[in-house]
């Protein structure tokens, strides 16, 4: 018998399956306070179909008056994983603020050679993220 790899159903966001995104982290923080910071279930927003979770109820309403500017790009899928050609989940602690875009990566490690080279990797990601929206979920970066 084969076995393969499982992949999750294919999805233009990355949630996890009661629709939570970003396992549940405040898209806001990474801008307003420059880090991850968990959200709080008492204060939600949904954007695309995704359920968002907010440290305060501040930071919901700004989501709320500007979803578009601080959701995460690629669906909140990993951005070193779309330059590759391959929607993978993340590591909400693996991030980069860059130009005013939230960009998340699969860890720590692989968020180190996202750093290495962004410019290029944006334009990869850029160019394969349209093709990808409606392909399924990898388990890990490079399977």
């Amino acid at each position: 018998m084969l076995a393969f790899p499982m992949v999750a159903a294919a999805q233009p966001i990355n949630t996890d399956s009661t629709g939570l995104a970003l396992k549940g982290f405040d898209p806001v923080a990474y801008f307003t306070m420059g880090h991850a910071m968990p959200g709080d279930a008492r204060f939600t927003a949904t954007h695309e179909g995704a359920t968002y979770r907010f440290a305060t109820a501040a930071n919901r309403d700004a989501f709320k008056a500007e979803a578009a500017r601080y959701a995460p790009q690629y669906g909140g899928y990993c951005a070193f994983g779309v330059a590759g050609g391959y929607k993978v989940k993340i590591d909400p602690q693996a991030f980069t603020v860059r130009d005013g875009k939230l960009y998340l990566n699969y860890d720590k490690k692989v968020q180190e050679r996202w750093l290495s080279d962004v410019p290029g990797y944006l334009t990869k990601s850029e160019g394969n993220w349209p093709g990808l929206k409606d392909k399924p979920r990898r388990d890990k970066v490079g399977s």
